[in-house]
């Protein structure tokens, strides 16, 4: 079959690699319908983490074409989502939906190591397929089922952990699909108003079409604005979805005193400089977060069937899997208004 493969630094080709078997006899081979290029897939592309030889690839829907003897909840024939985030699928974390507090291996991420080949290919194996596989009701259209597998989840999750009140003011800081997805869950969650704040314009005017009141952190100093914005007191939740030193540094320094931060972008400097003195006299609490992927999907499932959120399109690039290689160019680059690209590996 067909399957990206990270060669170097921004270097990725599409090769012919062997067909995907059985993890065990709790897996199942998936043939890929759709997959999405993530913004954690670009520290991989970036050279930030090793990756030469990986298969990247964490945003899959597909449908099962194997299934091992132990597997009882998918059939052969089920179009599904795929959870990019696994665990063993037997212990008390994993059965709750949370492979973070996995206890049985520890938690993995799908295209995130050699030995876990990722969906940018044309068939992937998961293993504990009845934990992490579910069945994507008919009336789910394939973009939204693709966002169900970490955009849309991760946005969510890092809503709810920003402790948004009724009627609070909340910043966001990055308006990639994530922060944009986070935007929309703060939204339902009650916000009563949301500053979004990025750099590029096509992102801010979006986020202006959803309600939100745009800042443009390329204009002037991110946390005067939102100072200037707020009377002084600083947002009552933020929320950073980009993952860099100076973002997360102007999110801590934008909540309001006795306020949470929630931060979902992925910062690859393992030495950042805490202000912890500064925290703690400010009485702020910062939270981490990687989405219990499988855990959203109750919820998130139901609020998109019924009408109470409709996830704002974010795919300006649908291309097939041969041309991943300006698929992630483009994406890195963000250029041709590029926000997010959908792979179809049937071409």
């Amino acid at each position: 079959m067909r399957a990206v493969v990270i060669n170097g630094t921004r270097d990725v080709s599409v090769e012919k690699v062997a067909d995907p078997v059985l993890t065990g006899p709790d897996g199942a081979i998936v043939r890929v319908e759709a997959s999405a290029v993530c913004g954690s897939d670009l520290h991989f592309y970036e050279g930030e983490f090793p990756a030469a030889g990986l298969r990247p690839g964490h945003e899959v829907v597909g449908t099962v074409i194997e299934t091992g003897a132990e597997v009882g909840r998918i059939a052969v024939g089920d179009r599904v989502l795929v959870s990019p985030v696994l665990g063993c699928g037997r212990c008390a974390g994993c059965r709750a939906g949370n492979p973070i507090d996995c206890v049985g291996g520890g938690m993995r991420v799908l295209g995130g190591d050699l030995g876990l080949p990722g969906g940018h290919a044309e068939a992937v194996a998961i293993p504990a397929a009845d934990a992490w596989l579910l069945p994507v009701p008919e009336d789910v259209a394939v973009d939204h089922a693709v966002l169900l597998t970490d955009a849309l989840p991760t946005g969510w999750t890092a809503a709810t952990r920003a402790d948004i009140t009724p009627g609070a003011t909340v910043l966001v800081i990055g308006l990639g699909p994530v922060g944009l997805y986070a935007l929309q869950a703060a939204q339902v969650l009650g916000a009563g108003r949301i500053l979004a704040a990025d750099r590029v314009p096509e992102r801010l005017a979006m986020a202006e079409r959803l309600g939100a009141e745009p800042i443009d952190a390329g204009s002037g100093d991110l946390v005067q604005q939102v100072m200037a914005a707020t009377g002084g007191r600083g947002a009552d939740a933020v929320i950073e979805a980009v993952g860099q030193d100076a973002t997360l540094t102007a999110a801590i320094a934008s909540v309001r005193t006795s306020r949470t931060v929630s931060v979902v972008g992925v910062d690859a400097n393992f030495a950042f400089p805490l202000a912890v003195p500064l925290l703690i006299i400010r009485n702020v609490t910062l939270r981490f977060s990687t989405a219990p992927v499988a855990s959203t999907w109750p919820t998130l499932i139901p609020l998109i069937r019924h009408g109470r959120l409709v996830p704002v399109d974010v795919f300006t690039h649908r291309l097939p899997l041969t041309e991943a290689a300006h698929g992630y160019r483009t994406f890195a680059d963000r250029t041709d208004g590029c926000l997010k690209v959908l792979f179809d590996p049937t071409c």
